[in-house]
C-alpha cells in the first residue's frame, strides 16, 4: 500500500493520484455568457449532481496553470446563468477541442463546430447535439483555495429548465444507458464510454441480513469473492432447514454429492463452485440452498 501526503507533493503531482484513482468523472459541458453577450463553452469533470428538490449540480473550474480564473467562472461571475450540457460518444472529438486554450471571446460553438441553440429561461445557448440539457441559475460560487494553479471554485447550479433528446428514452420513457451513451474523464487522455459491458445491474437491496450473519466456512470462503459475499447478504434472511432439505433430495445436487463420495473433490469447496455459478447468474435463493448443505 503506498501512502501519500498531498503536503509533500507538489499539487500537480497530488492530482495525477486524484484523477487516475477517482473516476470515472462525468462531464460538465458548461455554456456561459459574459457581460457583453460573448459565448463560451468549455468541459468540466469536477462535476456532478448533489440534490433533486430543488435540483442541484455543482462544477469546479480550476485556476489554470498561468494563475488564471478560467473563462467559464469569469463568465458566472459576470452573468450568473449556466447550462450543463451532458456529452455522448457521438460528440466527445468535438468536446474534447472545446478544452484548448483559446482566447476569450472566441466562441467554442464555432470552433468545434456545435450547433447553439437559444436556452428557453437563461442566456447561454444550449448545445442542439447533446443528449441532455440543463439550464441553471448560479445559486454560489465558493472558493477553495488561495487562486494558485489548481485550487478551484465550487459554482453550485441550481437547474430551473431541461432538455432531453426524444432518441435517448425506452418505450417506458425512462432514460437508458445504452441509447444516451455517455462518456466520463479517467486520468490523462483516458476516456470512459458507457457502452457493452462497462454496463451492468446491481439491485438495490431494500434490507439483508449482511455479511456479519452469515455462517464462518462461508464468510471465510476461499472462492467466494467480496461481490459474491455482498449478494449473498442482500436476503431478508436464511433459507428455512425445511427449505435447505427439500432442496438437498431434490436431486439438483446429486452429481456434486457423487464427485465428493468418489474423492474426486472436497464437498464444501464443490458447493461453493457451484454456489459462485449460481450467483453469477443472479439466482442467490439456490446459491443460499447450495451453500447450506454443508452448513
Amino acid at each position: 500500500m503506498k501512502t501519500v501526503n498531498p503536503t509533500d507533493l507538489q499539487p500537480a503531482d497530488f492530482y495525477r493520484y486524484m484523477i487516475g484513482s477517482i473516476g470515472p468523472r462525468p462531464i460538465a459541458f458548461a455554456s456561459t455568457i459574459d457581460a457583453s453577450g460573448q459565448v463560451n463553452l468549455s468541459p468540466f469533470s469536477f462535476f456532478n449532481v448533489f440534490g433533486y428538490n430543488p435540483p442541484t449540480l455543482v462544477f469546479a473550474p480550476t485556476i489554470n496553470r498561468h494563475g488564471q480564473k478560467k473563462h467559464t467562472l469569469l463568465n458566472v461571475e459576470e452573468v450568473g446563468e449556466v447550462v450543463i450540457n451532458s456529452v455522448n460518444y457521438a460528440m466527445v472529438e468535438q468536446m474534447s477541442l472545446t478544452s484548448a486554450e483559446f482566447d476569450r471571446g472566441v466562441n467554442e460553438f464555432e470552433k468545434a463546430g456545435f450547433t447553439a441553440v437559444p436556452s428557453t429561461t437563461i442566456r447561454p445557448p444550449r448545445v442542439a447535439e447533446s443528449p441532455a440539457a440543463y439550464e441553471c441559475i448560479v445559486k454560489q460560487v465558493i472558493p477553495t483555495g488561495n487562486d494558485s494553479p489548481g485550487s478551484s471554485h465550487l459554482i453550485i447550479c441550481e437547474v430551473v429548465m431541461a432538455h432531453f433528446h426524444d432518441a435517448i428514452f425506452n418505450e417506458t420513457g425512462v432514460i437508458d444507458p445504452h441509447k444516451i451513451d455517455l462518456v466520463s474523464r479517467m486520468g490523462g487522455d483516458w476516456y470512459c464510454r458507457a457502452q457493452g459491458s462497462a454496463l451492468f445491474e446491481v439491485a438495490r437491496p431494500k434490507t439483508g441480513i449482511g455479511v456479519d450473519q452469515m455462517p464462518a466456512a462461508i464468510c471465510s470462503s476461499a472462492i467466494l469473492s467480496g461481490n459474491d459475499l455482498g449478494k449473498l447478504g442482500s436476503v431478508a434472511s436464511l433459507p428455512t432447514a425445511d427449505d435447505v432439505k427439500a432442496f438437498g433430495k431434490s436431486g439438483v445436487l446429486d452429481a456434486l454429492f457423487d464427485e465428493a463420495r468418489n474423492g474426486c473433490q472436497y464437498l464444501p469447496d464443490l458447493l461453493h463452485l457451484r454456489a459462485k455459478q449460481l450467483l453469477a447468474e443472479n439466482n442467490v435463493q439456490d446459491a443460499w440452498l447450495t451453500l447450506m448443505q454443508g452448513a
